[in-house]
């Protein structure tokens, strides 16, 4: 049984037959960097697959082939030009300035989310930036074309869920948005899809780009406040337009929303989605930054209540897309992601986190999955709040008519080769460096292992090892400029 409020969880029980999971890791996004100060730390993916994997849960999961996107997959929904940028602009040429920073800045990447602060800079122009989109982005078209081939009922992305980028720019850290891509992969397939967001922040460039949409309906739940990203949008009273009316439904929460009050409003609400809408695929974006405790949200929910969501959206039996998505305690949403993994699977696994490469970082966790929420944190969702806002989304849904009459398009080329989709076999534990890293540094010091990890980072071949002004750097071997690796200290800033 689910946990009730926030009282300590229960294992992951199953909840029905077994599903048919597929799952998508690229080790090659671990290394990104979004900068030192920047709160997005695409490691978490890594420790997430580390988690999933000291559990045992990688064997009850089919393994799909690390393919990313291309050029054409990409500018299927994003603007050529904006796509041209993605793949041209280096961290080098926009601090040269001139045409590529304008060029640059015109598109959101660079460009300050607070005049009076030149650093705060949401989409900053990375190194390695359209290989890391390219990453993610093809993660979550693999898990989408896996679902419209058949063979599977569930398909994992932790690495996807950029629900903010729009067609002509970047917002909200993310660049691509994979999950609109997949989206389009899968309504070649599918009569009808339904987009589920629990991230913290509104939807939006999955809203708009379906807003007109009757094949697609968005379904957010998020922090409404008037002064939180994105701001103005997200509203209880945007409902989509033309073909598209009431099929973009928004649920606005203030701050401090704990289980009990989300379940409830949840719960009803997707019910009634999905008895009206009769979707024929689910996507979720699974982000962790309303989790109880994140630094960029304001929401009080467990782990346990997180996952009671993906339980009951899985509950359906209808192919279902699992995405990541935000989440800035880096620990936290690990844990809630490997979780969440073994909901899907409807297993069942203990509290008590086993021994591996990143097991340090849970120590303030008491070495748990779930960790406790934050105790007397007002919640600022009153009872009218809560009843108001669920009376108005079940009344907009009932105005929709029956689920429409929607003629399949057939894919081109023909019916998707699911087994071109899999790994050959299985990648052996054994093939993960961080995990032979870990066991050849042993007992070691963190600073030791991070030393050491640094100059192996994944499967980039780092050399050429130089003194500069008393901080060691590695130069990557594709003359890519001497950058310091982000060392320990740095990680651990997004610890609890």
């Amino acid at each position: 049984m689910d946990a009730g409020g926030n009282s300590l969880p229960s294992p992951s029980c199953p909840d029905g037959p077994k599903r048919r999971v597929c799952y998508y890791y690229d080790r090659g996004i671990a290394g990104v960097d979004y900068g030192e100060d920047h709160v997005m730390v695409p490691r978490r993916v890594d420790m997430a697959h580390a988690l999933i994997r000291s559990y045992g849960l990688l064997g009850d999961m089919s393994r799909l082939r690390t393919r990313p996107a291309t050029y054409d997959d990409i500018s299927a929904f994003h603007d050529r030009g904006y796509a041209d940028l993605l793949g041209s602009l280096t961290p080098e040429a926009f601090a040269g300035g001139g045409e590529a920073e304008l060029t640059a800045r015109s598109f959101n990447i660079g460009e300050p989310s607070k005049k009076e602060d030149p650093r705060s800079v949401d989409n900053p122009p990375i190194a390695g930036l359209w290989d890391y989109c390219c990453r993610y982005a093809g993660g979550s078209l693999a898990a989408a074309r896996a679902l419209a081939a058949g063979r599977h009922d569930i398909a994992i992305n932790w690495s996807g869920g950029m629900h903010h980028a729009c067609r002509d720019k970047a917002s909200g850290f993310c660049y691509v948005n994979d999950i609109v891509l997949a989206i389009r992969e899968l309504l070649a397939a599918f009569a009808r899809v339904v987009y589920v967001d629990i991230d913290v922040h509104h939807g939006d460039g999955v809203e708009t780009a379906f807003v007109d949409s009757g094949r697609v309906m968005t379904v957010s739940f998020h922090q409404g406040t008037t002064d939180f990203f994105p701001k103005g949008r997200g509203k209880l009273q945007d409902v989509g337009v033309g073909e598209g009316l009431y099929r973009a439904v928004n649920v606005p929460l203030h701050a401090g929303m704990d289980d009990e009050g989300y379940y409830g409003l949840f719960q009803p609400i997707m019910e009634k989605v999905m008895e009206v809408f009769q979707p024929e695929a689910i996507v979720m974006q699974c982000g962790g930054d309303s989790l109880s405790g994140d630094p960029l949200g304001s929401q009080n929910l467990s782990i346990a209540g997180h996952a009671r969501c993906v339980r009951f959206m899985r509950s359906f039996n209808v192919p279902l897309l699992l995405l990541g998505g935000g989440g800035y305690t880096i620990n936290h949403v690990a844990a809630c992601w490997c979780y969440e993994t073994a909901v899907a699977l409807g297993k069942e696994i203990d509290d008590d986190i086993p021994q591996h490469c990143y097991d340090s970082y849970y120590q303030s966790q008491g070495y748990k999955l779930h960790y406790p929420v934050k105790k007397g944190l007002k919640n600022d969702n009153t009872n009218h709040h809560v009843t108001q806002t669920k009376n108005t989304v079940l009344r907009n849904l009932a105005e929709l008519a029956a689920a429409p009459s929607v003629g399949l398009q057939v894919p081109a080329g023909g019916s998707i080769d699911a087994k071109a989709l899999l790994c050959r076999r299985p990648p052996r534990e054994d093939d993960d460096p961080m995990e032979r890293l870990h066991r050849r540094c042993g007992e070691l010091d963190e600073r030791g292992f991070f030393t050491e990890l640094g100059k192996r980072q994944l499967e980039l071949e780092l050399a050429n090892k130089q003194e500069d002004g008393g901080q060691q750097t590695y130069i990557r071997d594709w003359s890519e400029p001497a950058k310091k690796h982000r060392s320990e200290k740095l990680y651990f800033k997004y610890l609890a």
